[in-house]
């Protein structure tokens, strides 16, 4: 099968192995699978994983274990994490945090960027008819912003400030300006702030703002090593910094005003699938202006390409091309 691997180079084989599916698997055929700044950072050295990259996908179920055949001809997205099932987090329902979980295209499982994948039955959701593949295959990183949601209480109230214009950042600020709060995008591309912007989300330039600790909660969705320290100089004493930035490379900084403006820091991976689509389903975000490009196969060196450029939002590669 066609799969893109990573192995100390980036490779584009036409011959890698179709998996099988395991106990309680699915083989999923792919249609659409979208380059995430993880899957750049992971060519970097980040998590020193080799093999089949990616994890934002669509894709039909072709072959299910035994008589698990609900799924079978329909489209599906699906949770990234595969917890053991059999320990106190896979029990209480936190498999995203099993000790000895695998991670699509990230920790230990051959990912999404390839003709067919295997995920267990339980990690796949199904796709409502009137979501496009090119919708769906946003459902992972959108699942990502509305854990936010289940992580802190958002007041009417509150000030927010979402750093980072890129595509998680962009999703980030669509989704809690659905919640009421005073919510402001701030980056240094103003095409990119202009899609925040035409659905009804305030922007700001990057460089205007002035460090004057004016927000209650600032969401680090830069990408860079540095959003931390940039997010310390705009949050309130007694505010709350979400990271949601994964880098392959850190910095040394000064952790003392966290001490002493008592910031409140949290890290923020993965989300909740059921939201995210059901906001796809409602149309109550447009991701169709995130996409930068759509590529085949044989072009997917081309959109790694587009996807390393700064100017760029999601590129997606089409399996079936």
């Amino acid at each position: 099968m066609k799969a893109i691997v990573f192995d100390g180079q980036l490779r584009f084989s036409r011959n890698h192995p179709v998996p099988e599916p395991g106990d309680g698997e699915a083989l999923v055929k792919v249609c659409l699978a979208g380059i995430c700044n993880t899957d750049l950072e992971i060519i970097k050295g980040y998590m020193r994983f080799q093999g089949v990259i990616g994890h934002e996908f669509v894709g039909v179920v072709e072959k299910t274990w035994e008589n698990q055949r609900l799924f079978i001809g329909k489209r599906v997205v699906g949770d990234i994490n595969c917890g053991c099932g059999a320990c106190l987090y896979c029990k209480a329902g936190l498999q995203r945090h099993c000790p000895s979980r695998t991670t699509l295209g990230i920790a230990g499982k051959n990912g999404a960027m390839a003709e067919y994948i295997t995920l267990p039955v339980h990690n796949l959701f199904l796709v409502p008819e009137n979501v496009k593949n090119e919708e769906a295959v946003f459902v992972e990183p959108l699942a990502a912003a509305y854990e936010i949601l289940e992580q802190i209480h958002l007041r009417p109230t509150d000030r927010v400030l979402v750093l980072g214009d890129g595509k998680l950042g962009l999703l980030v600020a669509l989704v809690l300006d659905l919640c009421g709060p005073e919510v402001a995008l701030a980056g240094k591309h103003e095409d990119k702030l202009a899609i925040a912007r035409g659905q009804g989300v305030c922007t700001v330039a990057l460089e205007s703002l002035t460090g004057d600790k004016a927000f209650d909660i600032v969401v680090d969705a830069t990408g860079s090593p540095k959003g931390l320290e940039a997010a310390l100089r705009f949050v309130k004493p007694r505010g709350t910094i979400v990271l949601k930035t994964t880098a392959a490379e850190g910095i040394t900084m000064n952790l003392a005003p966290v001490v002493v403006n008592e910031v409140k820091i949290i890290g923020s991976r993965c989300g909740p699938f059921g939201p995210a689509l059901m906001c796809l389903a409602q149309k109550r975000i447009k991701v169709g202006p995130l996409i930068s490009g759509v590529y085949g196969f044989s072009h997917a060196g081309e959109a790694f390409t587009k996807a390393q450029d700064k100017r760029s939002l999601k590129v997606l590669i089409d399996f079936s091309k």
